[in-house]
């Protein structure tokens, strides 16, 4: 089982960006599905978080702004980043909970990360 992110990139202010995170295995369920940020020096932070059935929460650094949404069919995650702000630069993890085929039981799963550098 993996999670493979893409979508990061250079932008200005108040461009938009998204982020695209696939999750890929003999997988038997995809529970919450998450992206975190963590930016030189800082810690990891929870940026937004959305439930099978598709609850969401948000940072409220991010609220409004961000939106997280999810394609159970294609075991993916999306983080659709608009109205982006220097402060936002940080490498974006996804992160989701999973049980693999034959385990039942779930596991946390990081992906590699993606770098998003918002110039001012």
């Amino acid at each position: 089982v993996q999670l493979q992110a893409s979508g990061g990139g250079l932008v200005q202010a108040g461009g938009s960006l998204r982020l695209s995170c696939a999750a890929s295995g003999s997988i038997l369920s995809v529970n919450l599905m998450a992206w975190y940020r963590q930016a030189p020096g800082k810690e990891r932070e929870l940026v937004a978080s959305v439930s099978k059935g598709g609850t969401t929460n948000y940072a409220e650094s991010v609220e409004g702004r961000f939106t997280i949404s999810r394609d159970n069919a294609k075991n993916t995650v999306y983080l659709e980043m608009n109205n982006l702000k220097p402060e936002d630069t940080a490498v974006y993890l996804c992160n989701a909970q999973i049980v693999p085929a034959r385990t039942f039981r779930s596991y946390p799963y990081w992906g590699q990360g993606t770098l998003v550098t918002v110039s001012s």
